[in-house]
């Protein structure tokens, strides 16, 4: 029994009459009774009585009718189901997200995405950066965003901008006076860094930047993510060096300055995902991610600070 032949015995068993069942499928009547006649073959017992003004229904039949438009409404909608996730419409999306990155563009992105294809289930998954690059290798999530990303094979990055740095200061604080703070003026001050992981990451290129121009890192806490940074910042344990998306944690007792320096001006958040990923729910987040990305080059010029 094929789909074919159950349209046919639908129409037939509504209309109880080969003539008009025809009709109605825009064929002619010899083909009909044929096909139903091979559908009373298959299943082994008649369907119809006939009769001088049509057909009746036997309680084979009957049954059979009870099946059919169940049968034929999940087919159709399996058929658009399959379509819209050939076209990405429908679907989930697993996503690596960490600390700071949370704050602002991320949301926006996901926004973005969930309002052009609503239909598609996102999961969010707190990772490091290493926890990220595992579950991607291990297609436990779809895609991730971090920075500073080390190059992998099968891996794709993609930029999505490149983020301002800034120096969060205790509020009560001697350089709060200033308009921006330039690197030489945290010689020697108690920083926390973060994060404080195997991978490199900002707290890397703080330390990069301080040796290149020759100043003191004097590191009194190193944690784990941008929060806890801010935190202690806020308790007047020492100033902090952080993304533009930091300045959202409003946290009462800090401040926030833009950075100047030669070596640290902006670092970059990335979004990672397997190359061999053909999956179209992938391909329309990451138009999503370079339409905002190109948004960003556009609107926002890289500036040229004083060396």
């Amino acid at each position: 029994m094929d789909l074919r032949q159950m349209k046919y015995f639908l129409a037939l068993a509504q209309e109880l009459h080969f003539g008009r069942a025809a009709a109605r499928l825009n064929m002619a009547q010899p083909p009909l009774t044929r096909q139903i006649r091979g559908l009373e073959d298959a299943l082994g017992t008649p369907l119809f009585l006939r009769t001088a003004k049509g057909v009746e229904l036997t309680a084979a039949g009957q049954a059979l009718l009870d099946e059919v438009p169940n049968i034929l409404s999940l087919t159709q909608r399996a058929r658009e189901r399959t379509q819209l996730a050939g076209q990405g419409l429908i679907g989930q999306l697993d996503v690596g997200i960490f600390g700071s990155g949370v704050l602002d563009v991320i949301p926006r992105l996901l926004a973005a995405f969930h309002r052009a294809r609503p239909e598609v289930r996102i999961e969010l998954h707190n990772l490091t950066k290493a926890e990220q690059l595992q579950a991607l290798r291990e297609r436990r999530i779809t895609i991730g965003f971090n920075r500073l990303v080390p190059p992998e094979p099968g891996l794709g990055v993609l930029a999505v901008l490149q983020e301002k740095l800034v120096v969060g200061l205790p509020e009560t604080h001697p350089l709060c006076v200033r308009q921006e703070i330039a690197l030489r003026d945290l010689d020697g001050e108690p920083m926390i860094v973060y994060p404080n992981a195997p991978l490199p990451g900002l707290a890397q290129e703080v330390a990069s930047a301080f040796h290149r121009e020759g100043i003191r890192l004097n590191v009194v806490q190193a944690v784990e993510d941008v929060l806890t940074c801010v935190a202690l910042v806020a308790g007047g344990f020492g100033a902090c060096i952080t993304t533009q998306s930091a300045t959202s944690l409003r946290l009462p007792g800090v401040e926030y300055r833009p950075l100047r320096s030669r070596h640290l001006r902006d670092i970059e958040l990335s979004c990672l995902y397997r190359t061999d990923d053909t999956s179209p729910v992938l391909a329309a987040f990451l138009d999503v991610v370079r339409a905002f990305a190109d948004a960003q080059c556009h609107a926002d010029p890289p500036s040229h600070q004083p060396r």
